[in-house]
């Protein structure tokens, strides 16, 4: 029987596409798909042998190459015969078009999102109408009374979602140790409603309880409202990319860190955190001390190279996310104070194209601005004398002659 065994990040480079591959990746596919990596990340690994052919995944690949992504997770699969790879191939990209919609659930999750002023194109539709255009053109039912078939389809089924990524223990206890420094407040005393089985809402909360905990992300709106309006402290793990959007809330600060971290369910994802405990003119801030924490710990569970996501380029006076956490990677502290800071989604000159700034931002005054562009220099510094400092490998003299023996002809 054939199996997964490890994953690591692959040079798009050395992937070697199948040449047959019937799946057809338009354009607007693709689009779709970049705008889904810059957003999620690129959560979802590729399948490939060990010869690094591709077996799941083109589609990505493809998007990531116009990215300018220049490696990608994969997960090498080993023991599958010629015959079933080919059939496999087929079976992943046609097996996903014959799953059943509860277009009931399908229409609460849109309206929440788009309540949310989040982009609900980057769930792959367009519209609520768009679910039911789809369920016509194909049947995507199971078929009653084939028991074998459905549960062949459910073994296909990816079960990994943002709403199950259980945190490792020592990336927890290293984040609640720095929580329990930073402000003061005993490590006893903090909960954790979102661990499976829990129900936050039912939780029974004492006068000194302060929520740490990794929150499902679908919900998180209505997790940070119910905590706000409760007066009750918390610091929850967020998506990297989405903090900077709940600072309109009265009291909520940004933990910007972008920190890659592997969830118990194999999920990659760049985190951050939102807190209510920091002073009310703190609206954002990158710490480098809770990213090497993190950082240090992510490493000990899996090794695991950089992933390098294309930016935008934004003036300095615009602070995003990824920006944030690109200076706590490198060893930058900055604080934005609320004074110093207007919520964004957009600047005027994207507004009349139609394009937007993905998690938001914050406009910052000149001062601000300049205590960004001076932590942004430090930081490219740094990250140039990382470079500088990495290990070449030279060949050996062996290796040169069996340079100099290859390309003859055969």
């Amino acid at each position: 029987m054939a199996k997964t065994t490890r994953m690591v990040e692959v040079p798009v480079s050395a992937l070697v596409p199948y040449e047959n591959n019937a799946k057809k990746h338009g354009r607007e596919q693709l689009e779709k798909l970049k705008a889904s990596i810059e957003e999620f990340g690129f959560l979802t690994p590729c399948l490939i042998d060990g010869n690094y052919n591709l077996i799941a995944g083109h589609g990505r690949v493809l998007a990531a190459v116009e990215m300018g992504i220049e490696a990608v997770p994969c997960v090498f699969v080993d023991g599958l015969t010629e015959e079933q790879r080919k059939a496999y191939i087929l079976a992943d990209n046609r097996l996903g078009e014959l799953g059943e919609w509860d277009m009931g659930i399908v229409d609460i999750e849109l309206a929440d999102l788009a309540a949310m002023d989040f982009d609900v194109t980057l769930t792959g539709f367009e519209a609520p109408s768009d679910w039911f255009d789809t369920r016509e053109r194909f049947d995507m039912s199971r078929e009653d009374g084939n028991d074998e078939y459905n549960d062949f389809l459910e073994k296909f089924e990816n079960k990994k979602t943002t709403d199950d990524c259980y945190t490792p223990d020592n990336i927890y206890e290293v984040i609640a140790g720095w929580v329990a420094d930073r402000y003061n407040r005993p490590r006893d005393r903090f909960v954790r409603p979102f661990y499976p089985g829990g129900d936050y809402q039912k939780q029974v909360y004492r006068d000194q309880d302060v929520i740490v905990d990794n929150p499902p992300f679908s919900i998180l709106a209505e997790i940070v409202d119910f905590y706000v309006a409760a007066n009750r402290p918390f610091f929850l793990f967020a998506p990297g990319l989405a903090t900077l959007g709940y600072t309109n809330r009265d009291g909520v600060a940004a933990i910007c860190e972008y920190v890659p971290i592997t969830y118990e369910n194999g999920a990659k994802v760049p985190t951050s955190f939102l807190t209510n405990l920091e002073p009310d003119n703190i609206a954002a801030m990158a710490d480098a001390g809770l990213y090497k924490l993190i950082e240090e710990e992510n490493d000990k569970n899996e090794a695991m190279m950089s992933r390098h996501l294309p930016k935008y380029e934004y003036p300095v006076e615009v602070a995003t996310a990824a920006k944030l956490g690109y200076l706590s990677k490198y060893g930058q502290t900055l604080k934005l104070l609320r004074k110093d800071t207007h919520f964004i989604r957009a600047l005027d000159a994207q507004k009349e194209t139609g394009s937007g700034i993905f998690g938001a931002a914050l406009l910052l005054s000149e001062k601000a601005a300049a205590e960004k562009a001076a932590a942004e220099k430090a930081a490219a510094e740094k990250a140039a004398a990382e470079k500088a400092a990495a290990t070449v490998w030279q060949l050996s003299d062996r290796e040169k002659e069996i340079v100099k023996s290859l390309g003859g002809e055969s």
